[in-house]
């Protein structure tokens, strides 16, 4: 069962213009071997099939509350990749357009037509060469250690690409996003060499950073480290998952100062809407229609205008 809030995790900007190409790039983060649907759906799956839920409740407690943030994270990287697409001046697209002028002859190139053709301009579920993500990216074995390897392996290569994200695309909602998501995806692979510690002895935290690139240099994400942002554990469940804390303690890694599991949710931001665009009949109502629905919505249920 999952609570749901209407915010994104992170206040994101607006973007500086209209960047379909970065938005493909990007894609990379939503659908890629790396990114964060596979992050997602590979410990939500290790999650329904955890084996000794009773016996085993930290580990449990740590892999199910990280799937319940990455949930958030797809969100964020969704937002961000419609906000490429979509440019900071939404309004711009309302007016009624005619379709035999070809008003969406920009798209031809683009390295990801897809995302108007089909996405009605909107992220897709694939990775930056187009590709669909497949659930053939997702690995749970049965096996607690080996399940726990493989994330920190899997969260290894997300900062990756997700330094190589940053190193591409200069628009200040991709750099935000990169910034948010290194931090924070630092967070889990550090929770899972910790785990992975408790359970063979192995000391995984002394091969953090991978790749080795101090996340403070960072400056979009040494802005969250100087809040402490890198030491918190979110526990996303008003009552569930209290032992994840038998885990996450300890000095962490890259500054020596303590970590901590939080029930505060993160501050995040509101969250962004790519508008109303007449060339993808998006919505298909013109705006006075829309609002013209609205007002008899509110009048049959009783509600003031």
């Amino acid at each position: 069962m999952f609570l749901r809030i209407d915010k994104l995790q992170f206040d994101l900007p607006l973007p500086n213009e209209k960047n379909p190409n970065a938005a493909a790039t990007v894609q990379e983060l939503f659908g890629g071997r790396f990114g964060e649907m596979s992050t997602l759906m590979n410990y939500m799956t290790q999650s329904f099939n955890f084996r000794g839920k009773k016996e085993l409740k930290p580990y449990y407690d740590l892999i199910s509350n990280i799937a319940a943030e990455e949930l958030g994270h797809i969100e964020l990287v969704a937002a961000t990749i419609n906000a490429l697409l979509a440019g900071p001046d939404v309004k711009s697209r309302e007016e009624p357009v005619d379709p035999t002028t070809t008003p969406l002859d920009f798209a031809v190139g683009m390295r990801n037509a897809q995302n108007f053709i089909a996405g009605g301009p909107g992220a897709m579920v694939q990775d930056s060469r187009n590709i669909p993500w497949t659930g053939d990216n997702v690995f749970s074995s049965g096996n607690l250690v080996l399940d726990l390897l493989h994330n920190f392996f899997l969260e290894s290569g997300a900062r990756q690409q997700k330094l190589r994200v940053y190193e591409a695309v200069s628009d200040p909602v991709a750099k935000a996003l990169t910034g948010y998501l290194l931090v924070r995806g630092g967070v889990h692979q550090v929770a899972y060499a910790k785990a992975l510690e408790t359970l063979t002895g192995v000391e995984m935290t002394k091969m953090l950073p991978v790749p080795k690139i101090e996340t403070a240099k960072i400056p979009e994400s040494k802005r969250l480290m100087d809040q402490g942002i890198h030491l918190k554990l979110y526990r996303f469940s008003p009552s569930d998952y209290t032992d994840m804390g038998k885990i996450w303690k300890g000095p962490h890694p890259d500054d020596g100062q303590e970590v901590f599991v939080t029930d505060e949710l993160p501050n995040g931001g509101e969250t962004m809407d790519s508008g109303h665009d007449s060339a993808e009949f998006s919505p298909e109502y013109s705006m006075d229609e829309i609002m013209e629905i609205a007002k008899n919505l509110h009048k049959k249920s009783g509600l003031a205008d």
